[in-house]
């Protein structure tokens, strides 16, 4: 048996070093176990969005406005390790049914305290001098903001290491200590390690580690893919989408869905997303959806067309059925918590997770109420017998 632990993180993609950090800023001793190596999950397979302007009113917005915060006041002094960017967000309507479907949304969001602002055709082009001449407008969302986020997740995981918290990768956990009904630790090939508290960070697997300890979780992979462009001299100036996004993060279709989401990076080069698709964990190359992202980014910025990609990336979304994370304490398996299912918003929601986890463990009232989303509102145990998923991995 290792030395027990106050608390022992599983994964330490984003959302775990997070939690790590946090914690040992906590007081708390903390663990991480990785099966692989910081972010070599979901965390390597993705922008680094933390958006304002894509989220619906209601509990995921109020997660988002709260680690915004987390991300521009605690952990401010980091912002040059992981290339904090505050280049704020554009969104682009190209029809008029999408204009003034933006301009709902505008209305209701003014209502709620977002910092939002209408972009005629000429505004529009002021701000971004390369966009479609299709386009007809767009609303501008000064608080969006990028980061790059297998920084993140290396520098948080070094912060947390520096201040006293364990790690170690290639480490899988296949299974849970018990005492009773209560998960006291869990057990790996390098032996089993005991904590008061166990949180699964495991992303896109957070349901197969969740069902070790006979607990739903509905977890889903949802593939997306990601294109970057050769350096560019700088002709992208914000997170640009098409209003269409919106829709599709919204939505529970399986099937291929894309729409355009293009920005610039420090280097020069240009990312260009973003496609949706629910097709397990397979994780071959998709033409079709290469060619999708394609197709849009350079119906939204002409220019494109002339450009080379030089590479492209694909992972999987920790997508959960009703659109919001599960976060906080399980009492279906006391000792056991979750942060996962944050979807494409994991790495905005990262930091304010984290803070509000490490807070709840540490005995403390967490500065958001948790409870939209308690892991126990997916009701009854996926499987009484746990054993029989011994071969999941986390």
């Amino acid at each position: 048996m290792n030395a027990s632990s106050d608390v022992l993180v599983i994964g330490a993609g984003v959302i775990g070093a997070a939690t790590a950090y946090f914690a040992a800023q906590q007081g708390l001793t903390v663990t991480v176990l990785d099966k692989g190596l910081p972010a070599s999950g979901t965390s390597s397979a993705c922008e680094g969005n933390i958006l304002v302007s894509d989220k619906e009113l209601g509990p995921e917005l109020e997660l988002t406005r709260y680690s915004l915060a987390v991300w521009h006041g605690d952990l401010s002094e980091h912002k040059k390790l992981w290339e904090f960017e505050s280049k704020g967000g554009i969104i682009v309507a190209s029809r008029e049914s999408s204009l003034a479907s933006l301009h709902r949304v505008m209305t209701v969001q003014t209502g709620y305290g977002v910092a939002v602002e209408e972009l005629d055709r000429d505004a529009l082009r002021e701000a971004e001098p390369h966009i479609s001449p299709e386009a007809l407008g767009g609303a501008s969302y000064r608080e969006d903001c990028q980061v790059q986020p297998m920084l993140v997740a290396a520098h948080l995981v070094r912060l947390a290491t520096e201040a006293g918290v364990r790690f170690l990768a290639e480490t899988p956990v296949t299974g849970f200590l018990r005492s009773g009904d209560r998960v006291t630790g869990v057990r790996t090939p390098r032996g089993d390690f005991a904590a008061g508290a166990v949180v699964n960070c495991t992303g896109t697997w957070a349901g197969e580690l969740a069902a070790l300890a006979g607990v739903n979780v509905p977890v889903l992979p949802r593939r997306g893919f990601v294109m970057v462009t050769e350096p560019l001299p700088p002709m992208v100036h914000h997170k640009v989408y098409a209003a269409e996004y919106i829709d599709n993060v919204g939505s529970s279709d399986a099937g291929l869905q894309g729409s355009p989401v293009v920005e610039s990076t420090p280097g020069g080069n240009i990312l260009i997303g973003s496609t949706r698709e629910r097709v397990g964990f397979d994780r071959s190359v998709s033409t079709s959806a290469l060619r999708l992202l394609a197709r849009n980014a350079t119906a939204l910025f002409p220019f494109l067309e002339d450009v080379k990609a030089i590479r492209h990336y694909h992972g999987f979304r920790p997508y959960c059925p009703d659109h919001l994370p599960v976060i906080g304490h399980d009492d279906r398996a006391p000792g056991l918590w979750h942060a996962a299912g944050h979807e494409g918003a994991g790495i905005g929601l990262s930091a304010g997770t984290g803070k509000l986890l490490a807070q709840a463990i540490g005995g403390q009232s967490p500065d958001l109420d948790l409870s939209p989303f308690a892991p126990a509102r997916f009701g009854s145990p996926a499987d009484p017998t746990p054993a029989h998923h011994e071969e999941a991995t986390a």
